[in-house]
């Protein structure tokens, strides 16, 4: 390939990772990215609540896939060739150290986006990546009659200029009115019409007005009538329902909640460990064991004070009253409360941290050994573009890095 031209679309995770990949494998080509904003890691910088979630410690292939709704299983042998193993290696080679929290999500030690972006951007200028902002590609065309050995596009941009490239890589992310997906139909590649994931729920029930910011450790969740069900931690917000539970769930439903246009019955079992029977059990043996307790001070599922009073409040029960003398009838309507509790969705909200989408470029017109289209040679695709996204949790940004690298060394040897 030597110093031919190289040319990436998308200034996010796997644009970057790609083009420094390629920059440091062959110094001769000349790499430039082009990102249509001022903002180019815009993504990354948002991650994670301003501490961008980098990957997940899950180093087994085979585990790994099962976070991905879409792409796990093309995913599979990729993860073999660049895993959150050599993520975390490549990070810290360039000074930047990962930890790992309690739940498998990963960040940098200083808790601060920018050590990433500023990681990345510097590694693409030691590379000679060059890095063009406010200015994208508007379309791509075949060069007539191009050898199989180079010379494959010309390229306009969005300022009308025009000139050839050898390689062109599409990292445009996966909104709807992406650049990417109109190059790549342009091309002949088919594309899944792409669809929100990672959102949370919309919910206008009293049983959750005034809860807001209370979350419950794990919870069991599931959308009646389909084969969506999820656990996790639950936050009750201002508009709703979120918290990892709501957003896999989201994620596993993406499409099929798209098609009820997000509007559908959510069920919830707060105490995800019992059924309706053994948590009437548990209630009732609270009636012998602490028949003086009163029921507002003591709850024998280490639920959220608040939001125990309000299920208490839900079923008619005062808060004063003691366990001797709370009635059957009452303590089973909140068993059942506690462990089917149905509320109507009546929207969505994205996540802001981490906006994904379901859909893309259709995974079985890639090659996912170097990222190659195998309709157009030379075009290359890696991240969000393509029909893949995983669950909360860094899952993303690891298949970002893992196409991004894939592509990146295959534009430089190929």
């Amino acid at each position: 390939m030597n110093g031919s031209r190289v040319v990436v679309v998308g200034g996010g995770a796997a644009g970057y990772f790609a083009a420094i990949t390629c920059a440091e494998a062959n110094p001769e080509a000349r790499v430039t990215l082009y990102e249509t904003t001022a903002h180019p890691l815009s993504k990354v910088r948002v991650s994670g609540g301003g501490r961008c979630n980098v990957t997940h410690a899950c180093f087994d292939p085979r585990e790994l896939v099962k976070r991905y709704p879409r792409g796990g299983r093309e995913l599979r042998g990729a993860f073999t060739r660049w895993s959150p193993t050599e993520t975390i290696a490549w990070f810290a080679a360039r000074g930047v150290e990962l930890k790992t929290e309690g739940d498998g999500r990963m960040f940098p030690i200083t808790n601060d986006s920018e050590t990433i972006v500023d990681c990345l951007q510097k590694a693409a200028e030691d590379a000679g990546v060059e890095i063009m902002l406010q200015c994208g590609v508007r379309k791509a065309e075949p060069v007539a009659g191009a050898s199989t050995d180079g010379s494959s596009f010309w390229v306009t941009l969005t300022d009308d200029t025009e000139f050839r490239c050898e390689k062109l890589l599409i990292a445009t992310g996966g909104n709807r009115s992406s650049a990417g997906l109109t190059v790549a139909r342009h091309f002949g590649h088919e594309v899944e019409e792409p669809v929100p994931s990672l959102f949370t729920f919309h919910i206008d029930d009293p049983r959750l007005i005034g809860l807001s910011g209370i979350s419950v450790s794990d919870v069991a969740v599931s959308v009646p009538g389909t084969k969506l069900k999820e656990g996790g931690p639950l936050l009750i917000t201002h508009w709703g329902l979120s918290g990892p539970a709501i957003l896999k769930l989201s994620a596993w439903g993406a499409r099929e909640l798209a098609a009820q246009n997000y509007e559908f019955v959510l069920r919830i079992n707060f105490v995800p460990e019992h059924n309706a029977e053994s948590l009437l059990a548990i209630l009732n043996r609270q009636r012998t064991e602490r028949p003086k307790k009163q029921l507002g001070n003591w709850n024998p599922f280490g639920l959220p004070a608040r939001f125990w009073e309000r299920q208490l409040s839900t079923y008619k029960i005062e808060l004063a009253t003691q366990w001797a003398g709370v009635a059957g009838a009452a303590l089973k309507a909140l068993a059942n409360g506690l462990c089917a509790a149905e509320f109507r969705v009546v929207g969505k909200s994205m996540n802001k941290e981490e906006f994904v989408t379901c859909g893309g470029v259709l995974l079985r017109e890639i090659d996912f050994k170097t990222m190659e289209s195998k309709v157009c040679p030379g075009l290359f695709f890696a991240g969000e573009v393509l029909d893949i996204d995983g669950v909360t949790g860094g899952f993303n940004f690891q298949a970002a890095w893992t196409t991004g690298y894939l592509a990146g060394v295959a534009m430089a040897t190929s």
